[in-house]
């Protein structure tokens, strides 16, 4: 039986605004209506409230039956025949592990039952995500008609609690319920991970995608602001999100060749590296003539470089235990296909010349950007570089006389203070935030940033495949998989016709090319050093910076100056420095909030590295390091009194100078997921 879900409940001042697949407001007045707190409605049902509840055959048959109970968190399966189970292994499959589900058929005609297939990808033995497929056969009628619409209600209840849409309180439930899936546009850095992004998102993110029925289109960078041009040229009312496949840190490749793409219809062979790639979509959109509502499109990452912070952020908030390598991107894209959209802050950075960018990361100076841009000479040693980079800096360890001024926040809730308090000056004392949850801890070369480590993964084949293989997905095209319908005798099974897409919509991965290329390229040796002083693309956008005076002229009253010998600042809007280094555990994407984090001269080289170490359980603030000052900004101005150092924005290097910055609430807007707890395995 089905049980109606109430609207969900009102929401408060400290919740995050989110929108899921299903409702992307297009016009900036649906997007102010969707951001207005609704009004007060029931209390949604909880968690472990059942919704459907049903009898179902296995698939291979073999006399097993099954019962099976859906709630908004998870499906709950228990064996009947041939013998019931006490404790059932695999008799919990979380929603937050779904990445989608579809209805089949089989091709014998005798066969009057219906099959809900469901993807799902939990952990094994070992922690690592694998992929896996539940099918469970609906033949409680006579005739096919019957039990096809049992499994589409199904299938079409389990896509409504992944994508967050509201069920009907009363009426039937059928797939004309969902609405057109939206299409996205896939930016893709083939060198990320040392080449392993384009095999990783091959391989495992565009069969989850096209597994969950969303729409896409891929493109290969080639140049050094390639995404930022290509985001500037775009009919922004075609696509229902922007995704980069890369990481957040310093990918540039000069002049070299990528290996060659497949003729697949939607892949656009454009050729061979990116350097900071959501980066450059961000300040892309701004600097549109309508860059107001260009940069509320929705932009996500898949992590598949070096620096993977915002992955790291996405993954934290999501629920997820902290990962790295393939779990982080299985994690990121299963939130990815559950869609929902969170404002994100943008932090606006003028340069000393006058040229200004916008930030979704950071903005650090010293020891931080030192590591990062020097380890990038040793990016053939692969992880180790970022080993080799953190110990050639504590070996060196420098510090740099600058002066750092910034405008608090009138608002500390979201940085409580910890249990041992931090001894500053009295111009210094600040809040600082509480230390997150303990995670497990990781070897060092993984504290600076993380690298992807290759894990063996069942080959999935990706669309144009000229095997006559099922296409699994309920609301379009899917992945054509190979081996999932195993076992002598069974009987293969073809998708349903009639939860193919609504006419006029694109079915997934092979319909409405961006262009279509077959380029032979010969295969790249490997990626060259960046250029050392590659400047950003100054933004031209025209959001006025209120909160800041012209750089270079007096700062107005309220302003509290720090000057002195620094080894690192650090200005961080979300909560990762990296995958594994939580460096602002109570940061959120929109809490309107600059991070601020400094460490003056007279640290050890020791202390420095325990630090580190415990940024990877973020709980450095509660080490009692008396060189450590944090605070929570709105604007901030930095003014090196040297003539030698590394500034980076968003881990790219700009040009060495003053620099000023200041934070725009809720300017962006992330793919990032519904926020959720800690997953708890089976």
């Amino acid at each position: 039986t089905l049980t109606p879900t109430p609207p969900p409940s009102p929401q408060r001042p400290d919740q995050e605004v989110t929108w899921s697949w299903g409702h992307w407001p297009r016009s900036a007045l649906d997007r102010a209506e969707a951001m207005a707190p609704p009004l007060p409605l029931p209390l949604p049902l909880a968690a472990s409230t059942p919704l459907l509840h049903g009898e179902f055959g296995s698939y291979p048959a073999r006399g097993s039956r099954f019962a099976l109970t859906l709630t908004p968190q998870a499906l709950h399966i228990q064996r009947l025949r041939p013998k019931p189970e006490a404790r059932p292994r695999g008799g919990l499959v979380l929603l937050a592990e779904v990445s989608g589900c579809c209805t089949l058929r089989s091709r014998s005609p005798s066969d009057s039952a219906a099959y809900l297939c469901i993807y799902t990808y939990p952990r094994g033995r070992r922690g690592a995500r694998r992929r896996a497929t539940r099918t469970f056969q609906a033949d409680g009628a006579a005739t096919y008609e019957e039990n096809r619409a049992e499994a589409q209600r199904w299938a079409t209840t389990l896509t409504c609690l992944l994508r967050g849409l509201p069920l009907p309180g009363d009426g039937e439930i059928s797939p004309e319920l969902l609405p057109k899936p939206p299409r996205l546009l896939l930016l893709v850095n083939p060198f990320g991970g040392r080449g392993l992004a384009w095999q990783w998102c091959k391989n495992h993110v565009l069969p989850m995608i096209a597994e969950a029925g969303l729409s896409f289109n891929l493109i290969r960078t080639e140049r050094q602001n390639h995404a930022r041009e290509l985001v500037q040229g775009l009919c922004l009312s075609e696509w229902g999100g922007i995704v980069t496949v890369s990481g957040d840190g310093l990918l540039y490749e000069v002049g070299q060749e990528c290996p060659p793409l497949s003729s697949e219809p939607w892949c656009l062979e454009a050729g061979s590296g990116i350097r900071s790639c959501t980066l450059q979509v961000l300040n892309g959109l701004l600097d549109r003539p309508d860059w107001e509502e260009a940069v509320k499109t929705p932009v996500g990452i898949l992590p598949c470089g070096s620096g993977n912070a915002l992955a790291g952020a996405v993954n934290q908030h999501g629920g997820f235990e902290q990962a790295l390598g393939l779990d982080l991107l299985l994690n990121c894209s299963l939130l990815l296909c559950r869609g929902s959209h969170h404002p994100l802050d943008l932090l606006s950075v003028t340069l000393a010349s006058g040229a200004r960018c916008f930030s979704f990361l950071s903005v650090a100076w010293g020891f931080v950007s030192d590591v990062d841009i020097q380890s990038e000479r040793f990016r053939a040693l692969g992880s180790a570089r970022f080993t080799l980079g953190t110990v050639m800096g504590l070996a060196t360890l420098h510090t740099y006389r600058g002066r750092l001024s910034y405008l608090p926040a009138t608002v500390e809730s979201a940085s409580p203070t910890p249990a041992h308090g931090l001894p500053r000056a009295k111009s210094e004392l600040t809040l600082g935030p509480a230390p997150a949850p303990p995670v497990a801890h990781s070897p060092l070369h993984r504290s600076v940033s993380d690298l992807p480590l290759p894990l063996p993964q069942p080959s999935l084949t990706s669309p144009g495949s000229p095997e006559p293989l099922p296409i699994l997905s309920l609301n379009g095209g899917g992945p054509e998989l190979v081996g999932d319908w195993g076992g002598a005798g069974d009987v293969p099974l073809s998708p349903d016709p009639l939860l193919l897409s609504p006419p006029g919509s694109p079915k997934a991965a092979l319909l409405s090319p961006i262009a279509e290329g077959n380029q032979e390229m010969p295969a790249s040796s490997g990626p060259l050093p960046p250029a050392p002083d590659t400047p950003l693309a100054n933004s031209t956008c025209g959001l006025a910076d209120h909160l800041l005076p012209p750089l270079g002229s007096p700062l107005p009253p309220g302003w509290v100056t720090l000057e002195g010998d620094f080894v690192l600042i650090l200005a961080i809007s979300p909560s990762h420095l990296g995958a594994d280094l939580v460096a602002a555990p109570h940061a959120r994407f929109d809490d309107g909030l600059v991070h601020l984090c400094w460490v003056r001269s007279g640290i050890s080289r020791a202390a420095l590295l325990r630090l580190f170490l415990a940024m990877e359980r973020g709980n450095h603030f509660s080490q009692g390091c008396p060189q450590l000052g944090y605070a929570s900004v709105r604007a901030f101005r930095l003014e090196p009194l040297t003539s030698r150092g590394v500034l980076t924005v968003d881990g790219e290097q700009v040009e060495y100078g003053p620099l000023q910055a200041q934070l725009h609430p809720g300017l962006g807007t992330l793919i990032a997921g519904p926020p959720g707890s800690p997953v708890q395995e089976p």
